[in-house]
């Protein structure tokens, strides 16, 4: 059976996306396409926050992209700003580096690769930092920092944990997309906890998703799974699906990652026939198989 996954390809220690394999001990054949790419913003500001731990509590780190936005400032240092550039980030992504003219100061260029190593990696590491889910944290224990939280697996759970822990008063720092969503700073916020925002990145369609689904389907046929990744991912690729779909698409079960896509389907008028019970391979395996069981439903 069928199934198609609206992300990108990561490979794992054994050479292969978890989501394929998992997926694959259940009979499943899954596919993937990315519809995501992503533009790094504000990096010469990013690199001076990570220059001075000291002015900060702690980081932040709910997306891998925004962990990729930090290996950038540390990649990045003391290369001209204005000359941008397009590449393939660690997990297959297209990106595009935007930055205004000129170069990083003197303050936002001691965040070298060899400053990081010697110093700030430590002084950070004094600090909490906080992440949603394990291949967040993944990325960021390799850049040297430990972390914790990872097990929340959303925002809602990430702001619970953070509230019972935090009394610093400096304020976290915390590097995330333009499509962020204010439950995790409201939350800090209600509870009086100083947090500082920067947007790294900004989401936008991936310059191939519309061949690649138009390829998809022309060689595989309707699939019997799909699932989303991120409302961001859904508002760009729903079009397509419905069109390539047709009368077909009610044979489809859609499939969320979390909660908060599983909303933005039904918001859709998308009936979400399995929503993973935590952001993992074998969570998604597990609820897709059920779901595609006669009368399956998780």
């Amino acid at each position: 059976m069928k199934v198609l996954l609206l992300k990108d390809a990561k490979e794992d220690d054994c050479g292969q996306d978890p989501y394929i394999r998992e997926l694959g001990l259940y009979g499943l054949e899954a596919t993937l396409i990315p519809v995501l790419s992503f533009e790094f913003l504000s990096l010469p500001s990013f690199s001076e926050k990570l220059s001075h731990p000291e002015d900060y509590g702690g980081l932040i780190f709910t997306s891998p992209r925004a962990v990729e936005a930090a290996e950038l400032c540390l990649e990045q240092n003391n290369k001209t700003e204005g000359e941008g550039g397009s590449a393939v980030d660690s997990t297959g992504h297209l990106f595009t580096l935007i930055s205004p003219a000129g170069r990083l100061n003197s303050r936002s260029s001691c965040t070298s690769k060899r400053i990081w190593e010697r110093s700030l990696k430590e002084k950070w590491n004094a600090k909490s930092v906080y992440v949603v889910g394990n291949a967040t944290a993944s990325l960021v224990s390799k850049i040297g920092l430990d972390t914790e939280g990872e097990t929340c697996g959303n925002a809602e759970k990430l702001a619970e944990y953070i509230c019972s822990r935090e009394s610093s008063a400096l304020p976290l720092l915390f590097p995330c997309g333009n499509l962020k969503r204010e439950i995790l700073p409201k939350a800090l916020k209600d509870k009086g906890i100083a947090m500082e925002s920067i947007t790294v990145y900004q989401t936008v369609a991936h310059p191939g998703i519309q061949g690649n689904l138009n390829s998809y389907y022309s060689q595989q046929g309707v699939p019997a799974s799909i699932t989303f990744f991120s409302p961001s991912g859904l508002t760009y690729s729903l079009k397509h699906i419905q069109e390539l779909s047709g009368d077909n698409i009610d044979q489809i079960k859609f499939a969320a990652i979390g909660p908060t896509t599983a909303r933005a389907l039904a918001a859709q008028g998308l009936p979400v026939s399995c929503t993973a019970e935590s952001p993992t391979p074998q969570a998604l395996a597990t609820g897709i198989r059920k779901a595609l069981q006669p009368h399956g439903c998780c």
